[in-house]
């Protein structure tokens, strides 16, 4: 495992993938921090990570986009499988490696606020704990970015689908504004959730009676709990985008200067989530 670790890790300096992620991130923090703490005379660091969250639709997809995909484009993947190691160790060793070079930036940034206490008082709790946050929230993007990477052979398509997942992420309060409120609405958009994960089952399994039976017990007790209970569905879809819209956690930190335990542990949830999901990705590939 620390071998691949060590792999990954020089691999990404040894091109340009690890430089343009550096390079982005500290221009953005040194950007954002000059135009809202300085310019705009804010006196909370916390505020100017709003502008360097976005920063990170671009920089995720670039940094996950050959973790798996490379591998199985040059078929390289086939030598990793016969390493004396687990799929779950390789996978971990090349998370932890995009983590690491993520987090050299995330590290820089923890200067600004001391630069800062230059010139005036700085809560530094705050600060810093607004970058945890911002950390984590990285790590769990970064997870699933890799999740993405392990479905494809491609790197554009695998950069392209992390892109347009985190932007629904991002979106996911404005679409549940969008959305009707219904209970039928509500019915509806569950059941399209339900197919698109026995399709997902089946591209990674292609075994259509588990995506069938998958599709039966999720979509059986929704048709029973409609019929039966239909007021629990009016603005219920609208709730679980809310639930899972990664990037609102941080709102409490960046927007209110608190400190919120629960987003900490959501955002780690997350990542080990989609970890176990490319873990499964590979391992169902690996046989097919």
């Amino acid at each position: 495992m620390k071998s691949v670790f060590k792999k990954e890790l020089k691999a990404y300096f040894a091109g340009m993938t690890g430089w343009i992620v550096l390079a982005f991130l500290v221009l953005a923090a040194g950007f954002s921090s000059w135009l809202y703490n300085f310019y705009m005379a804010y006196a909370t660091y916390e505020t100017s990570l709003t502008l360097v969250v976005y920063v990170l639709l671009f920089v995720i997809p670039i940094l996950t986009m050959r973790s798996l995909s490379e591998e199985k484009q040059r078929r390289t993947d086939q030598l990793l499988f016969t390493l004396p190691m687990k799929v779950s160790d390789i996978v971990i060793a090349k998370y932890f490696a995009m983590v690491t070079v993520f987090a050299i930036p995330c590290g820089v940034m923890c200067l600004i606020p001391l630069i800062m206490c230059l010139y005036g008082h700085v809560m530094l709790g705050v600060a810093y704990s607004a970058i945890l946050a911002f950390f984590l929230l990285g790590c769990a993007l970064i997870a699933v970015g890799m999740f993405m990477s392990s479905l494809t052979e491609s790197q554009i398509i695998a950069a392209v689908l992390t892109f347009a997942v985190l932007l629904l992420f991002l979106l996911m309060p404005t679409l549940a504004g969008l959305l009707p409120q219904t209970a039928l609405a509500s019915y509806i958009a569950f059941t399209a959730v339900v197919l698109l994960l026995a399709l997902l089952l089946y591209y990674l399994s292609k075994n259509y009676w588990a995506s069938f039976f998958l599709a039966a017990i999720l979509e059986i007790p929704l048709l029973i709990l409609f019929v039966t209970k239909k007021e629990i569905f009016e603005g219920a879809f609208q709730k679980v985008l809310d639930w899972f819209s990664v990037f609102s956690r941080l709102d409490s930190f960046l927007g209110y200067g608190l400190f919120d335990l629960t987003a900490l542990v959501y955002f780690i949830s997350i990542a080990c989530a989609f970890v176990f999901f490319t873990v499964q990705s590979v391992e169902k590939k690996r046989y097919a």
